[in-house]
């Protein structure tokens, strides 16, 4: 009985720290907009406006792997 409360309980803070993978997903997601928007009123300027959205994407997703390996030193340490 205790080891199956054990396991829900990992299971249930694991999923609770995949809570923080939405916040990135949506600034991805309206980083991508604003840069394709910006693109398409100045095409002349693609390559500056593509290069730091491809930098803040990185640092976006950065924040989402900290919440995944959170959740795996949950899961499989604890």
């Amino acid at each position: 009985m205790t080891g199956d409360l054990t396991v829900g309980l990992k299971a249930l803070g694991a999923g609770l720290a995949m809570i923080g993978v939405f916040g990135p997903g949506i600034g991805i997601g309206l980083l991508v907009q604003g840069a394709m928007t910006a693109i398409g009123r100045n095409p002349d300027a693609a390559g500056q406006i593509q290069t730091n959205m491809i930098l803040g994407i990185v640092f976006a997703e950065a924040v989402a792997i900290y919440a995944l390996v959170v959740a795996l030193i949950i899961l499989f340490v604890l």
